[in-house]
């Protein structure tokens, strides 16, 4: 007999409790406002349903609907926190970019590292349908002065159709924090079409052969907020 089964379910458990795990560290109270949330929303559905339905059949019709409003109600305010638990620990950390960018679910391409400096300045690329994305973090003057290097670099071969736009992540002005980046990402307006992104990616494979290996971190920051994310989506 095989025992693959069980395994996706394990690994789902797994992710489960090092999300928790992580949330717990900065949100210790994680466990009572989830607790809460599950007596509040499940009672208030069981109440409902009680109302609509009589007898027996009402009864149980209420307590499966509590059950399972307040195991949804759980999922939901422990993804909220736990994404933003994950963002307040890698904040202001190399990297912490990077990390985010891998939470971009498909239609996105990531490239990390596209591009930085000896004191840990960084460009990463996502290219999707708003065209080329360049992201950068570290000190802003000096990131300013990369990406216009990188812009020129994208606009040469990308082409003049291929929109180039340039994200700095920080807390200062015309910056986007990190908490914001993917939504400011999601929200760009479509500028090309998927086979456009196709010849792009192509053209662009000559442009990174050229460049060294980046040394970018590869510890807890990216597997952290990826684990998040892949227990939010079970």
């Amino acid at each position: 007999m095989s025992n693959a089964t069980p395994e996706p379910a394990k690994g789902r458990l797994g992710q489960m409790r090092q999300a928790y795990s992580i949330t717990k560290r900065s949100d210790r109270n994680i466990g009572l406002i989830l607790l809460l949330t599950f007596l509040i929303v499940g009672g208030a559905f069981a109440a409902l349903g009680l109302v609509f339905f009589n007898g027996t059949f009402g009864l149980i019709i209420s307590i499966v609907l509590g059950v399972l409003t307040g195991f949804l109600g759980v999922l939901i305010v422990f993804g909220r926190r736990a994404e933003k638990a994950a963002y307040a620990q890698v904040e202001g950390q190399v990297g912490a970019a990077a990390g985010a960018l891998q939470m971009l679910r498909k239609g996105w391409d990531l490239k990390p590292a596209v591009a930085f400096t000896k004191n840990q300045d960084v460009v990463h690329r996502v290219i999707g349908r708003p065209g080329v994305i360049l992201v950068g973090e570290g000190n802003p003057s000096r990131v300013r002065n990369l990406l216009a290097a990188e812009r020129k670099k994208h606009a040469r071969i990308a082409g003049d159709e291929v929109p180039i736009i340039d994200i700095i992540v920080g807390s200062g002005e015309g910056e986007d924090k990190l908490t914001k980046l993917i939504k400011h990402i999601q929200k760009l307006p479509k500028k090309i079409k998927p086979a456009q992104m196709t010849g792009v990616l192509y053209k662009l494979k000559a442009l990174d052969a050229m460049r060294p290996a980046a040394p970018m971190p590869r510890g807890p920051v990216p597997t952290s907020m990826k684990g998040s994310r892949k227990a939010m989506r079970g």
